[in-house]
């Protein structure tokens, strides 16, 4: 095959790539929106339809960016951070505009995130927060996770697109974007662009530098389970954190103990999926507290979340019982954060 600096170059994937790239699609789609209820399941097929485009293609080109640089889960995460302040920021200019969630079962939830408004830039800290820990994890991360257990070993850190795939992928990507930007309120000012842009330059730029393979790590001793565990607990008691800057602060502690878990020991590929997929399991769990975006008639609520808590637990399950104990890194990295 033709290579891509030290990766093999997948000119023609073949069938089973393109099931792959469809699984993380699909599956990046439904946990951006989905997993914690933002929609009920009649509403999944339009979601899939119109922002399988822009969070479909975004997961999968950042897992290609990652694994085609050899970098892995540090490029993925930075990556995605990335792509969480660019939608939120710039494309749906969610953080900006305090009108973006009124009229839907959300508004006062933003009204209270008020309460970490940060002036001069204008935007609140705890919806920043949530919006970019959120993309993070559901929206790429945890899928690429889950989807990669799925395959075998020997394709776990392949790239699984040729270059015209990327290509096509970048260019769909960049057109929902604009459709997306299209339907927003169109209010930030050139001083929040400009702060977006300097971050997530600087996110980009780091993605880059720690790109290169790092040093194999030895697998730690802890069961995937106990760490998946910690993580779930750590996770559902953020939810009483409370509100304001001090609640902000508990959960931002909160995420940083997850991370010194995940780098410090989650380093097979069943510790890496333990760790993202409780993420996934805490988010469906979340969505029995949590409205839709739109009203919607209670027993509808009830089986969607019934659906997606059940879908979510499939998913783990089957991705645990195909995955296999063998080094997370492949060759590079500690723990999580490793390729």
């Amino acid at each position: 095959m033709p290579t891509f600096g030290n990766c093999r170059l997948l000119v023609v994937p073949g069938r089973l790539f393109g099931m792959r790239v469809l699984a993380l699609w699909v599956l990046a789609t439904w946990c951006a929106e989905c997993v914690w209820g933002g929609f009920t399941v009649v509403d999944y097929p339009v979601v899939l339809l119109f922002l399988g485009p822009l969070y479909g293609s975004v997961a999968v080109l950042i897992r290609e960016v990652a694994r085609r640089r050899g970098g892995g889960w540090p490029v993925m995460v930075l990556l995605a951070a990335a792509f969480g302040l660019v939608q939120a920021g710039l494309v749906d200019q969610s953080l900006f505009d305090r009108a973006a969630l009124a009229g839907t079962e959300f508004a006062e939830a933003s009204r209270a995130a008020q309460a970490t408004w940060v002036p001069g830039l204008g935007f609140s800290a705890e919806q920043l927060f949530e919006f970019v820990r959120n993309h993070v994890w559901l929206s790429v991360c945890a899928p690429i996770a889950v989807v990669e257990a799925w395959c075998g070993p020997a394709v776990r850190r392949e790239p699984w697109l040729s270059r015209r795939g990327v290509a096509g992928l970048a260019l769909l990507y960049v057109v929902a974007s604009l459709v997306n930007w299209s339907d927003s309120g169109r209010v930030v000012t050139p001083v929040q662009v400009a702060a977006v842009v300097v971050v997530v330059a600087g996110l980009v730029v780091a993605a880059w530098w720690v790109s290169a393979p790092m040093v194999a790590a030895a697998s730690s001793g802890w069961s995937p389970l106990v760490l998946g565990g910690l993580v779930l607990v750590v996770e559902v008691a953020s939810w009483f954190a409370g509100g304001g800057w001090p609640g902000l602060g508990l959960r931002v502690a909160a995420l940083v103990l997850v991370v010194v878990v995940a780098v410090r020991w989650a380093r097979s590929q069943r510790q890496v999926l333990a760790v993202w997929g409780a993420g996934l399991v805490v988010a469906a769990g979340g969505a029995f507290l949590a409205p839709p975006y739109a009203a919607a008639a209670p027993w509808l609520m009830v089986v969607s979340d019934v659906f997606g808590f059940v879908l979510v637990v499939g998913l783990l399950v089957v991705a645990w019982r195909r995955s296999r104990v063998i080094g997370a890194t492949g060759g590079g990295g500690v723990g999580i954060l490793a390729r």
